[in-house]
């Protein structure tokens, strides 16, 4: 055999062995979905599942038909140059299986969170809290509530993967997935937060929001309006989680961003949160508006004294000073503006923050008695704001925060069985 057969078929094997092995990962994708088990999936409520293996199914056929395609051509080829063209053509079936596996594994992960089935029950019901919450403000715009997965992972902070969002494959997501951290899962306000997320994308809040506060802020000079501005997306989604459980919303932030003062202080350019004192301060000046006098002024008092803004940084101490007086022109901007995106309604408006004021949700307790949290219909029906009321109670009693924690863990469990229930039904 000539050198030049000999490199040829060296080649051929090369790429066959390749082609082999890449085509068959492509095939075993399918048992990604099956280390989730039944169960797990099972308590997806019906929807999400449908779409979910729908989007699973959809990516994981796209690169099996790459893969079809490289092995027709392989079948065809004879010369060398076909084979180093094929060769490169194996390389990216690698590239997008890799793409490939980490959506599939990112979703399957989610959803063999809910493997152990309190653990489910508690997501199930995080999936309800979501929907609601996005669905009560989405209604009022005539959009429909968009399928939402929830799921428990460790870290500081909440995230979501909205609907749309380009995937690691090149898709776009079709469920939106949000991740609510096991150290607050008893706390799931930041779930609202995440949902904040998703409901400016559906409605275009974000883009109106920050052109609002470019424009409102112009005379205050352009580096402290392009500043706030660049934190519309955070803002918008803090608004939006005080609009659904109030104080409880403001003291988890805080709860969780507190520390030392290089934490208090930490500024980032291009970093969508703002400095989080002056996020914590926000979530004061909101209770202020709606609320009067309460608990969260002693919580502005805390970080005053903790938190000194003469000991940040000259730049940020500054951009503190600058943009703290502010902070109650942003509450009138977020939740008291009258914007088209909303159909020339406000924020409040559309999820009203008296319906989760301190008297309201103690009126609330008052009516329910001991039934509030064990009562079937008051779960059902008052998900979101015994999630305010539990938040409240913890801010205000933290001698019987462990208690409250458990009250919130039970009644969490209850309506994901709900949920479950009436699926089944």
């Amino acid at each position: 055999m000539a050198p030049t057969d000999r490199e040829t078929q060296g080649l051929k094997r090369h790429v066959l062995r390749q082609l082999t092995h890449w085509e068959g990962a492509a095939e075993r994708l399918d048992d990604f979905e099956a280390s989730a088990t039944a169960e797990a999936w099972a308590s997806l409520e019906r929807r999400v599942g449908v779409t979910l293996r729908g989007e699973l199914k959809e990516a994981r056929e796209q690169l099996k038909r790459e893969a079809a395609v490289v092995r027709a051509g392989f079948a065809a080829a004879r010369m060398r140059p076909e084979f180093e063209q094929l060769d490169r053509q194996v390389a990216r079936l690698r590239d997008r299986y890799m793409k490939t596996e980490l959506l599939v594994d990112f979703f399957v992960d989610a959803v063999r969170s809910r493997t152990n089935p309190e653990i489910g029950t508690q997501l199930r019901a995080c999936d309800v809290m979501a929907e609601r919450a996005i669905g009560s403000a989405l209604e009022y715009l005539g959009e429909k509530v968009p399928p939402v997965i929830t799921y428990f992972k460790p870290g500081l902070g909440a995230a979501i993967l909205r609907i749309g969002t380009p995937l690691w494959d090149g898709s776009l997501s079709q469920v939106a997935a949000i991740k609510v951290t096991y150290h607050n899962r008893l706390r799931t306000t930041a779930l609202f937060h995440e949902c904040g997320h998703q409901f400016a994308a559906v409605s275009g809040w974000n883009d109106a929001f920050q052109r609002l506060l470019l424009r409102e802020f112009a005379s205050n000079g352009p580096e402290i309006a392009e500043q706030v501005a660049s934190w519309a997306g955070e803002i918008a989604a803090d608004a939006f989680a005080f609009a659904h459980s109030g104080f409880a919303a403001v003291v988890a932030v805080s709860d969780v961003i507190s520390g030392t003062d290089a934490d208090a202080f930490r500024f980032i350019p291009g970093d969508p949160h703002p400095i989080a004192y002056l996020r914590v301060m926000l979530g004061v000046e909101m209770c202020r508006r709606f609320y009067g006098l309460g608990p969260w002024d002693e919580l502005a008092e805390s970080w005053t004294s903790l938190h000194r803004v003469a000991r940040a940084d000259a730049f940020t101490a500054a951009m503190i000073d600058a943009i703290l007086p502010l902070l109650p022109r942003v509450v009138t901007l977020s939740l008291l503006t009258n914007l088209p995106c909303f159909r020339g309604r406000r924020l409040a408006d559309l999820v009203d923050p008296q319906r989760v004021a301190p008297a309201v949700l103690r009126q609330l307790q008052r009516d329910a008695g001991a039934a509030a949290f064990t009562s079937t219909h008051w779960i059902w029906t008052e998900c979101l704001r015994l999630t305010a009321l539990s938040g409240l109670r913890f801010a205000t009693e933290p001698e019987l925060g462990r208690d409250i924690l458990k009250e919130q863990e039970a009644w969490m469990v209850k309506l994901g069985q709900q949920a479950s229930a009436r699926q089944a039904a």
